[in-house]
């Protein structure tokens, strides 16, 4: 008899109104919010030294040791401000996966409040699909172990953000189920393989999104 797990903490429920949402962090929790202030400079140096490695050598070349070197800093100061390679990977992207939740979260519509829920969940695609492109490299090599690869706080307030709008759009669904399909389609493996492997490019991944959330909301896609 396989164990039982225990349930995964409740993230903030994302908001459309009533003020400004909280934004999700994605680094370790003793990152935030009190950090003293040489530990935070200590911390903000292994991350631009991690950047810089990333920007010579992509996201391959980045490891805890060469981190150490590069920020003239000993390996056990890296191990003990980041836990490991993928905490060190994703706090590198907590920067623009705080722009992309402040966007979707409270930005302008279509992304943001205010437009209708289809027209928001075609615009969160593309959004994301977009970022996925961009931020390739690092978004693979922080990729959990396949026994964490759905329980990241980031990609729960991504599934949650979708669930909520189709709910919005098709109250009598199934709508956690049809989150988890859609954000199939969005997954960065899946992006990888088809714009490197099978060389699509974006427009087309792009298109192919409108065209399932119209087909699944029963609307014409806006292409």
């Amino acid at each position: 008899m396989s164990a039982v797990l225990p349930p995964l903490p409740p993230l903030p429920t994302p908001r459309d109104s009533g003020g400004q949402p909280e934004l999700l962090q994605l680094g370790l929790p003793e990152d935030e919010p009190c950090l003293r202030a040489d530990a935070a400079r200590n911390r903000a140096r292994l991350l631009e030294a991690a950047a810089r490695l990333v920007a010579e050598h992509g996201a391959a070349g980045v490891t805890m040791e060469a981190v150490a070197a590069a920020a003239s800093v000993g390996k056990g100061t890296v191990f003990r401000r980041f836990g490991d390679r993928t905490g060190l990977l994703t706090a590198l992207l907590d920067h623009s996966e705080r722009k992309f939740q402040a966007a979707f979260l409270s930005g302008p519509a279509p992304l943001g409040p205010g437009a209708p829920p289809v027209d928001r969940l075609r615009a969160f695609g593309r959004a994301l699909l977009r970022r996925s492109v961009d931020e390739m490299d690092l978004l693979l090599a922080a990729e959990p172990s396949p026994d964490r690869r759905f329980t990241p706080a980031p990609r729960r307030v991504h599934h949650g953000h979708v669930t909520l709008l189709l709910r919005q759009a098709l109250p009598a669904a199934d709508c956690e189920l049809l989150a988890q399909t859609l954000m199939g389609y969005l997954d960065p493996a899946a992006v990888h393989h088809l714009t490197r492997r099978c060389v699509m490019p974006l427009e087309r991944l792009e298109k192919g999104w409108d065209d399932l959330v119209a087909r699944l909301t029963c609307t014409d896609p806006q292409v």
